[in-house]
């Protein structure tokens, strides 16, 4: 009587093969969290990104319409900083995927984030998604 009720006892316990593949399935989807996790902190900086040429963008545009003589090729930092939202004193500045600060460039137009060698940064590849460009 005794071994039958020890034989049915572990007939409902979980397999070690049981665990092991449960285990996997949930490192599984941790994996994935983590993953989409990166991609969305990406995603973020290429916001910011974006928000800020646009709002850069917006006070060239309005410093060319107050100097409509003054050409693009000729506009500092210092011309637009007056037109920049919010009583801006600094230029804003862009942090890149590694964790660098790029700089805006404000005599092109539309302005484009400067990689410090004066070659255009977009890590998206596209001039058209709105991350980290105005778009053409």
């Amino acid at each position: 009587m005794k071994t039958s009720r020890l034989i049915r006892n572990s007939k409902n316990a979980f397999t070690i093969l049981e665990m092991t593949i449960v285990i996997l399935i949930l490192l599984a989807l941790m994996k994935i969290g983590l993953f989409s996790s990166a991609k969305m902190d990406e995603w973020k900086l290429g916001r910011v990104a974006a928000e800020s040429l646009r709002s850069v963008y917006a006070a060239q545009r309005m410093y060319l319409a107050d100097n409509p003589t003054v050409a693009v090729s000729s506009l500092t930092s210092t011309l637009i900083l007056p037109y920049l939202p919010n009583n801006v004193t600094v230029m804003p500045t862009v942090r890149s995927l590694t964790g660098a600060t790029l700089t805006i460039t404000v005599n092109v137009s539309p302005p484009i984030i400067n990689n410090g060698s004066g070659v255009a940064y977009d890590p998206s590849g596209s001039t058209t998604d709105s991350l980290w460009d105005v778009g053409p």
